[in-house]
């Protein structure tokens, strides 16, 4: 028992990284309806930054703050340059589609171009010293700053979302686009917000990652990219609670998987989920079906 409860506590810390990343995936599928392959590359970005910025000795603080800035900024400028003008055009959603894989291509290897493919270790920020708790459970440092951090970003998230003009602006955009332009919203700022906030949001979760494992590489998006994506299908794409749920249940899945059975598998539990949860709801959790007149 002792072994399942400090999996659990595991797979909390590694999949509040993935409801992060899947809250990008989900936001802009909701205003948009586009899957943003490139956002995993976001995430590397994020982590890259904020090596940069503790090996130049900045508090952690203000390296969370340009871990968010800048993967915004390259967000926003994708966001601007790749997809607006394929909405001006109304380019069909395979072209968009298209241009994500192009630009999640282009940012790996421009990554390798300028950081080299080798693994950088992460500098170390906490010790490792565990915290013991009843019943045999330890939980370290860097995975209590990973759950705290990653609380506090989903619960202001929401509150944003929630009560904001902006947000408000937001779930309209998400729910009729053309009503909301009627009624005064300026779409394009609004995708961009979305953009930008998703952005932050996966660079945030590079850094947490590169504290947590401190081992950081070009290509190390692909994966923790494609499952935040299945963790957001899981949960119901479009819908921001459903990505929470999805990451949560995507790393607990994932950590259980490895100790109980072979790590070998801790890849394939994520893509027998999404298969399971398409046999049984394919709109996800939290998901609500919807018809579309032809």
């Amino acid at each position: 028992m002792s072994q399942f409860l400090q999996q659990i506590v595991n797979g909390l810390s590694l999949g509040s990284i993935y409801a992060l990343i899947a809250l990008g995936y989900t936001m802009v599928y909701g205003i948009i309806r586009l899957i943003n392959f490139a956002h995993g590359d976001i995430y590397m970005v994020g982590a890259f930054v904020g090596y940069f910025a503790f090996r130049a000795g900045l508090p952690l603080p203000l390296v969370f703050f340009l871990a968010m800035v800048v993967p915004a900024l390259f967000g926003l400028t994708i966001e601007f340059f790749a997809y607006r003008p394929l909405r001006k055009r109304n380019a069909p959603r395979i072209a968009a589609l298209i241009t994500a894989i192009g630009m999640s291509l282009f940012l790996e290897n421009l990554g390798i171009l300028l950081f080299s493919p080798d693994p950088r270790p992460f500098p170390r920020v906490f010790t490792n010293e565990p915290i013991h708790f009843a019943g045999g459970v330890t939980i370290s440092i860097p995975q209590i700053l990973t759950l705290a951090f990653t609380s506090v970003l989903m619960i202001s998230l929401t509150l944003f979302i929630r009560f904001t003009k902006t947000g408000k602006a937001m779930r309209a955009v998400s729910q009729d686009a053309e009503a909301a332009q009627l009624m005064g919203v300026n779409i394009d700022r609004i995708i961009s917000i979305t953009f930008v906030i998703g952005s932050a949001l996966a660079g945030a979760a590079g850094v947490m990652v590169g504290i947590l494992i401190p081992r950081i590489e070009p290509l190390m998006g692909i994966m923790p990219g494609l499952k935040a994506f299945v963790a957001a299908v899981i949960g119901g794409i479009g819908v921001i609670p459903g990505a929470m749920l999805g990451g949560m249940l995507m790393g607990m899945a994932e950590t259980l998987v490895t100790a109980f059975i072979s790590s070998t598998w801790r890849d394939a539990i994520a893509f027998g989920l999404l298969i399971v949860i398409l046999l049984i709801k394919p709109s996800g959790i939290f998901g609500s079906s919807s018809r579309t007149k032809v």
